[in-house]
């Protein structure tokens, strides 16, 4: 259980990294390459809603994913695995 919640704190922080990189770089000149990205789910500009009249449903998933999150993410996994050895 505690290996759980170490792992899930790694990737949410590998998560939170990669996405304030990309974000700083975003207009960094050389290092644009890192904010480089695709956003890719169900209807992430026009999600589906469902109105009911006396409540609306929206449905929809949009993920963002960048090269600063691919490093960010697989340093994270490589710490998390490196740190549980000892």
């Amino acid at each position: 259980m505690k290996k759980d919640f170490l792992f899930l704190f790694y990737v949410l922080a590998g998560i939170i990294a990669g996405s304030i990189i990309a974000n700083l770089c975003s207009g960094a000149g050389v290092l644009t390459w890192l904010a480089y990205g695709q956003s890719i789910g169900f209807a992430p500009n026009n999600p589906a809603v469902l109105d009911l009249a006396i409540f609306k449903i929206t449905f929809g998933f949009s993920m963002s994913l960048t090269v600063a999150h691919i490093i960010t993410i697989s340093l994270a996994l490589f710490l998390y695995r490196h740190s549980r050895g000892r």
